[in-house]
């Protein structure tokens, strides 16, 4: 039986979360059918800037992305804080930038004076549910998804589900956790042979990124790298672009050889930070995946959220034993 969304994403713990979802019907619908030969590569061009508009809408961060041929992988952090700060205004002129609303949130918009009172104390206690969407993960999927499944089933002249009925998602419980999620998200088109280096990694947060920095700028519709560790800041990413590019960029290259410990390069400098060895962090880096389950964290951090839902024990292994 799935474990409630409810004991996979607890903001009280983590605003960082892996997410994953999957197509449904037959492999690469996204990629090129291997019966017809046809080419629906331009669906990741769909999903990639799908992704990036809900982003722009919703109190939700991508600080990672990679669309592959039949699923695509995020990680998203939540960003409670700024949406508190969202006037009633704020939050109607963002959910009306992706859904209707009301007839009375729309004359709100219109003129709100012209409202009664208590169409106003409506349209107030509306936007507050809408606040609360506009902070959801399975909001967020669920914006992204539904247009796609929609345009892909027109474009097929079919009907049914396009993708999996629920989303994977893994908590990130500290620093390596969401370090090793990033890599192993912008990694997954090396590792599936679609690319041979990450900047060549087409549909993916460490291209666009890289593509940004030869031209002097950073990416707006991506979360921004805020430092090292030890400069932990709550609006950006904690650890900087250059250590993150390199580690990607020396990971991708331990993978293609499919050697483990085989690079003639001293271990990238964050990773000593996170007391993460060469061969703990390939395992991580390619196996993110299989080896944890709905909490990615030390063991310390696991034990913690296991608590704060009511569970006893988790099957999640930690990335870092206590002690």
């Amino acid at each position: 039986m799935p474990t409630p969304r409810s004991q996979l994403i607890s903001y009280a713990d983590t605003p960082w979360y892996h997410c994953v979802s999957r197509c449904v019907r037959r492999a690469f619908l996204c990629g090129e059918d291997h019966y017809t030969g046809e080419s629906f590569e331009h669906r990741r061009a769909w999903v990639e800037n799908r992704v990036l508009e809900v982003a722009s809408v919703f109190a939700i961060d991508v600080a990672s992305f990679a669309i592959m041929s039949n699923h695509y992988h995020l990680v998203l952090h939540v960003d409670t804080g700024t949406a508190s700060e969202w006037s009633t205004d704020d939050v109607l002129a963002r959910w009306h930038a992706l859904f209707n609303g009301t007839h009375l949130s729309q004359r709100y918009v219109a003129n709100k004076n012209a409202l009664l009172p208590s169409e106003r104390t409506h349209v107030i206690e509306l936007a507050e549910r809408w606040r609360a969407r506009l902070t959801s993960v399975s909001w967020f999927m669920r914006c992204v998804n539904e247009p796609i499944a929609r345009q892909a089933n027109a474009e097929d002249n079919c009907t049914g589900s396009f993708w999996e009925s629920r989303f994977k998602s893994q908590a990130l419980l500290d620093e390596a956790a969401v370090l090793a999620a990033m890599a192993y998200v912008d990694l997954n088109p090396v590792r599936a042979k679609m690319a041979e280096t990450p900047e060549a990694s087409d549909y993916t947060s460490i291209q666009r990124r890289i593509c940004a920095a030869k031209q002097g700028s950073i990416p707006k519709e991506l979360m921004r790298f805020q430092g090292n560790l030890n400069q932990h800041s709550l609006n950006g990413i904690p650890f900087s672009l250059e250590d993150y590019v390199q580690l990607v960029d020396w990971t991708g290259r331990a993978v293609r050889k499919n050697k483990r410990g085989a690079i003639d390069h001293t271990l990238p400098p964050i990773l000593q930070r996170l007391q993460l060895d060469e061969s703990t962090w390939i395992t991580i880096a390619t196996e993110f995946e299989h080896n944890f389950k709905q909490w990615v964290g030390s063991e310390a951090a696991i034990q913690a959220a296991t608590h704060n839902v009511g569970k006893t024990r988790s099957r999640s292994p930690p990335l870092l034993r206590t002690g």
